[in-house]
């Protein structure tokens, strides 16, 4: 199942720098490829709710989904947030439930609040999105503070706004 959530997600993201490539080939850097564009709101540990963000993300690992998070989809705007979407099976094996429960979300109940929004293709690959990613958790890590004008070095740890702890870590089906 690892290997069908990156390839589907690499094919993805190849499917969109194709059509994307300047007439000269550019060299390739690590900031290619994040061409998997998802808008969601984020709980702030405050309990406040923010967003939603723009989620640029490409696979990075056929476990491991990786996103840039900006405030608008502006080009010049803030990076401010950097997200994982973890195959759930090695997230929930690697955490314990209290930092489970701290620091990460699930994203089959994230997606079925209805909040998620999969964006720049087809419907049908939203959805195949969508079912990918709904087999994942999430961990964001929070930059830059909501209203600072710079970062401060302080890292906040945002969830999904539908975000409940559990009492037990099983992996959804």
């Amino acid at each position: 199942m690892k290997t069908w959530f990156f390839l589907m997600m690499t094919s993805i993201a190849t499917l969109f720098a194709s059509n994307h490539l300047n007439a000269e080939e550019q060299p390739k850097t690590p900031a290619q490829g994040y061409n998997i564009h998802v808008t969601a709101p984020h709980r702030h540990e405050d309990g406040s709710v923010h967003g939603p963000y723009h989620h640029y993300c490409k696979p990075i690992k056929p476990e491991i989904l990786q996103c840039m998070i900006f405030l608008s989809d502006d080009p010049n705007a803030e990076l401010i947030e950097i997200e994982y979407f973890v195959d759930q099976k090695l997230a929930r094996s690697s955490v314990t439930l209290e930092q489970w429960n701290k620091h990460f979300h699930d994203h089959k109940v994230e997606i079925a609040s209805g909040r998620v929004q999969v964006h720049d293709v087809p419907p049908e690959k939203a959805k195949e999105i969508a079912d990918a990613a709904a087999k994942t958790d999430g961990i964001i890590f929070h930059l830059w503070p909501v209203g600072a004008k710079l970062p401060n070095g302080e890292v906040t740890f945002p969830t999904a706004v539908s975000h409940k702890p559990v009492d037990k870590l099983e992996v959804s089906e």
